[in-house]
């Protein structure tokens, strides 16, 4: 691991790794991150989260959104905002909702102005992430969205970012940068982290 100098690297190893689990293995993941997910203290009195559609051998949430319909939690999905390059929007979700393929062909909601939920309305963010450290910095894809998307609120109790990953993307030490938010909290399979 010691090769992997550039972030570029680390990202190209990672998603590897990560796309090359099987389909029982993504499925076993997916089921183990539930439970750990319903444990989360948060989750008492949440009542709007953002979630994600996985893409990329990303670790499958669609069983934690589920869980959160079941319990009466708003649950929203990121859109990329259509006139603020770089940011997202967060819309409702439900099984209802009609998802269309966005410019780097991850599934999303169809934007109606309706179903926005803005992100000071949202309890947690449960982040998508390539890799993480045992200081609870994250490594994205390289777009910076949820970067900024979360910045604004660094300082404020809500919306708190917790982390989604498999078990495979935890590495001892990531090389962050100024704009990096790092989570308090990342859920995997096996293990929740708190920092």
């Amino acid at each position: 691991m010691q090769s992997l100098i550039t972030r570029s690297d680390i990202r190209k190893h990672i998603r590897t790794l990560r796309v090359a689990l099987t389909e029982s293995e993504q499925h076993s993941a997916a089921s183990q991150l539930v439970t750990q997910f319903r444990q989360l203290p948060e989750l008492t009195s949440t009542k709007n989260v953002a979630l994600y559609l996985a893409n990329d051998g990303e670790i499958d949430p669609s069983l934690a959104i589920q869980w959160c319909w079941n319990n009466n939690i708003n649950t929203c999905i990121p859109v990329l905002h259509p006139f603020s390059k770089g940011q997202l929007l967060f819309l409702r979700f439900t099984a209802n909702t009609e998802l269309i393929p966005n410019k780097y062909g991850i599934l999303e909601p169809k934007l109606s102005v309706t179903e926005i939920v803005p992100v000071a309305d949202l309890d947690i963010i449960f982040t998508p992430l390539v890799a993480f450290d045992t200081r609870g910095h994250r490594l994205g894809m390289g777009g910076g969205y949820y970067d900024r998307t979360l910045t604004p609120f660094i300082n404020s109790p809500t919306p708190k970012p917790i982390g989604i990953a498999h078990d495979c993307q935890q590495l001892q030490k990531l090389p962050s940068k100024d704009w990096d938010v790092p989570l308090d909290k990342i859920i995997t399979p096996s293990k929740t982290w708190s920092w």
